[in-house]
């Protein structure tokens, strides 16, 4: 895990990205001008330099991620790499903002539950792959190696056992309700990842649309939200496509007065004449 500044320093790159990604500027020179915004005393200007350097080469972030693996996340380049994959579906923009929500909520001190349970959600919404994004989760430095075993068993149960279940099955309500049968009295044989609350909302949302199990835990647990991508404004765009029809329209009228009048001239369609064009002799 990095130092809160360095996740505090993210966040501002990557929502500063996002907003000046309108401006008509490459990304390249949208990484320097911001570089310089940057505190010096985090590693996030040398990494910066790195990937300009990286996108200059192979026109992408998600491979200079990739190297800088001691500082970006395997999440982090994963979804970065989704944008970037041709014939893809994923925007570039929706990814940096993807990652931008994720490094302000590390900077305000995130837990695994919400950090999973974020990613997780990030990979459904967006229908990037459960199997290598499990699997990028599964490296992530917060999670602990009972936390990674657990994301990995996921990655294999997913789309057999609800997901719900899944999360219910780990929680202290389910350690509870086994011991009110006189069960699991002296421990339980798995770690318990998930706290009580969460085992509450997972059991009530058994057998129904995971993106509802989502919503509840954000709303009770004030877990983090995931962005989603913005419908195109389509009014903006009627405007601008009258003002064609309507030249169109115009042209057209103009053409039919001319040969009510006597007849269409023809010769300013046309262009110069073969016989005023230079000779070649």
């Amino acid at each position: 895990m990095l130092e809160r500044d360095e996740y505090i320093e993210q966040a501002y790159l990557f929502r500063s990205l996002l907003e000046r990604m309108g401006d008509n500027a490459s990304v390249q020179d949208l990484l320097q001008s911001i570089r310089e915004e940057l505190l010096s005393t985090t590693n996030l200007p040398k990494a910066v330099d790195f990937l300009t350097s990286e996108l200059k080469l192979t026109g992408g972030l998600s491979e200079g991620m990739r190297r800088l693996s001691h500082y970006f996340t395997p999440f982090q380049a994963f979804v970065v790499s989704e944008s970037e994959r041709d014939g893809g579906k994923f925007d570039f923009r929706t990814a940096i903002d993807v990652l931008r929500r994720e490094a302000a909520f590390r900077g305000e001190g995130s837990t695994p539950q919400a950090s999973f349970v974020y990613q997780f959600e990030s990979l459904a919404r967006n229908r990037l792959g459960y199997d290598r994004g499990l699997e990028a989760i599964s490296r992530d430095p917060i999670y602990t190696p009972e936390w990674s075993e657990w994301i990995l068993n996921v990655r294999r149960q997913i789309g057999i056992v609800d997901f719900a279940d899944l999360i219910y099955g780990r929680s202290e309500h389910y350690l509870k309700a086994r011991r009110a049968q006189g069960l699991d009295l002296d421990g339980p044989e798995r770690p318990i990842l998930f706290g009580e609350k969460e085992g509450r909302i997972a059991l009530a949302n058994r057998q129904k649309d995971p993106l509802l199990l989502f919503a509840a835990l954000q709303r009770h647990l004030n877990y983090p939200t995931v962005p989603r991508l913005q419908r195109a404004d389509e009014q903006k765009h009627v405007l601008p496509l009258l003002v064609r029809r309507m030249e169109r329209l115009e042209g057209r009228l103009k053409l039919v007065e001319e040969e009510q009048r006597g007849g269409i001239d023809l010769s300013r369609f046309m262009g110069p004449s073969n016989d005023n064009l230079p000779s070649d002799e």
